[in-house]
């Protein structure tokens, strides 16, 4: 042995930081192991079979590339429970939506938001007209009456928080903590505020629901939902509806989720910033009688004139009027134009999904779209 050989020092081992930022989680998690020549993303699997003797062998089963867009869902969702937390990824929100119902014995009764989702408020009703549910509407901002409606036997509370399109929210806490006295289990769909806004696993719910379609992909470029618990009993239940329901995402929409999540966290603080540089500008526009505004999101009314809200809609050139939210551009269109929408909503609402374009533009486009419709009127 030389001298020079003699000399060095062994290396002690580094132990691995583990982060704790969703910033950082969004972009480390769901890799492949760093050896040699590895890619940095794990790669589209184009399969339907694989070779038996592992966990997939089919396709229905999930794959390598779901597998990663669901470990960094369930990192984010719940950044310090580590392993204990997982990821369902399913071909769509309703699908999503429709494992978690499925869980609900025949009859169970249900806690639900009068402000919904169209897709599941409809899913809702029409399995109570079946009878498969009895079905309780609650406004779910009114804590003592979520509480009241909790008094009850229920299988299951649903709640949307913020709800879709007027932004209410829940007392998570509160509720959620009361749901699970009472052996209720619960369900918190986030996907507007994401888990960069809000963790509810953190404040008791069993299970979260993403429609990953939106925020969590952000590209307006597939469909994907995802549900998230930290119950691997639960996490077992819903694995196995995806598998029988036929709901398991393709590898191609789920490698551009992953790639869209990447970005998360950056496109939700500029969304935000920008929701607050708009809502401070509508509120002092001629008009309009009503602002709402959480995170990226804004709601506004024009005092009942929902022929004024539809011109404001096809007046923006940098704004798209489409339905749909959580995209890099920003979108606007009035909820009641659909008929599944709840009688509720205003007629001249406008929801507006604000994007990560410079907020000084859509500002301006905005308010020339304003001005024009007021002119038209």
């Amino acid at each position: 042995m030389s001298e020079s050989e003699a000399s060095v020092e062994p290396v002690e081992p580094v132990e691995p930081v583990e982060p704790v930022d969703p910033a950082t989680i969004a972009v480390t998690a769901g890799r492949p192991v760093r050896i040699p020549d590895a890619p940095l993303n794990t790669p589209i699997v184009a399969a339907s079979t694989f070779v038996a003797g592992g966990d997939i062998e089919y396709a229905r089963e999930g794959g390598p590339t779901i597998a990663a867009f669901e470990s960094v869902v369930a990192r984010l969702e719940s950044p310090d429970a580590g392993a204990a937390t997982q990821a369902i990824a399913f071909s769509s929100g309703m699908g999503a939506a429709d494992a978690a119902l499925d869980l609900v014995p025949i009859g169970g009764r249900v806690i639900a938001p009068t402000t919904a989702y169209t897709g599941v408020a409809a899913r809702l009703r029409e399995l109570q007209e079946r009878g498969a549910i009895e079905l309780e509407l609650v406004d779910i901002s009114d804590t003592a009456g979520v509480l009241t409606a909790l008094a009850e036997p229920a299988a299951l509370l649903w709640l949307e928080s913020p709800t879709n399109p007027l932004l209410e929210r829940a007392e998570l806490d509160t509720v959620l903590r009361a749901a699970r006295e009472r052996g209720t289990r619960s369900i918190v769909d986030n996907t507007f505020a994401t888990s960069i806004l809000q963790q509810p696993l953190a404040s008791g719910a069993d299970i979260v629901l993403h429609s990953a379609t939106k925020a969590l992909s952000g590209h307006s470029d597939l469909l994907m939902g995802v549900l998230v618990t930290d119950d691997p009993d639960i996490a077992q239940s819903l694995r196995s509806r995806r598998t029988l329901l036929g709901a398991t995402p393709s590898a191609f929409d789920a490698y551009l989720a992953t790639r869209g999540i990447r970005t998360l966290p950056l496109r939700i603080e500029r969304g935000r910033s920008t929701a607050e540089f708009l809502a401070e500008r509508l509120e002092a526009e001629p008009g309009i009688s009503r602002v709402r505004h959480f995170g990226t999101m804004l709601a506004i009314e024009f005092g009942g004139d929902a022929a004024r809200a539809d011109r404001v809609c096809d007046a923006t050139s940098i704004w798209v009027h489409a339905t749909s939210l959580g995209g890099v551009e920003s979108s606007l269109e009035r909820r009641r134009r659909w008929p599944l929408e709840a009688a509720h909503v205003p007629e001249d609402l406008v929801r507006l999904s604000v994007g990560i374009e410079a907020p000084e533009d859509l500002w301006q486009d905005l308010r020339a779209a304003l001005r024009t419709s007021q002119r038209d009127s």
